[in-house]
């Protein structure tokens, strides 16, 4: 019975954490591009490293939500949290805590796993696997 709700509610457990890890993430690029949530934070130059992870995270954000190209996107995203993690974060100090980054850590670790595993079943790549 465990193993066959396992089996059942894996793929859409998987789709329920892409859809809030990218809600979240999406705030992030919202906040820096759009001031919402209204931040501290000032509106970066267009062009600049942090509008440019100010894109990524608010356009891929947008498509993990909904799981259009989830692999790819996930990847990229993955790797704008490694590099957001050592260029802005591990200077600060060893450990993620102190630092601040956390968050990248955990966000960078996540998409790397939803890059292999998919979007699970509530996805629009979902939707197109079953078409074909």
């Amino acid at each position: 019975m465990a193993d066959r709700l396992q089996t059942q509610w894996a793929p859409r457990i998987l789709s329920i954490v892409r859809i809030v890890a990218a809600l979240i993430f999406m705030e992030h690029g919202t906040t820096k591009l759009l001031g919402f949530p209204p931040s501290e934070m000032p509106t970066p130059e267009v062009m600049s490293l942090m509008w440019i992870g100010g894109m990524l995270e608010m356009v891929g954000g947008a498509l993990l939500v909904v799981g259009l190209f989830t692999r790819p996107v996930a990847l990229i995203l993955s790797g704008e949290m490694a590099v957001a993690y050592w260029m802005f974060h591990a200077p600060n100090g060893v450990f993620p805590l102190v630092n601040g980054g956390d968050a990248a850590i955990l966000f960078c670790f996540l998409f790397l796993y939803i890059a292999f595993a998919g979007g699970g079943p509530w996805s629009v790549d979902a939707i197109f696997r079953g078409k074909k």
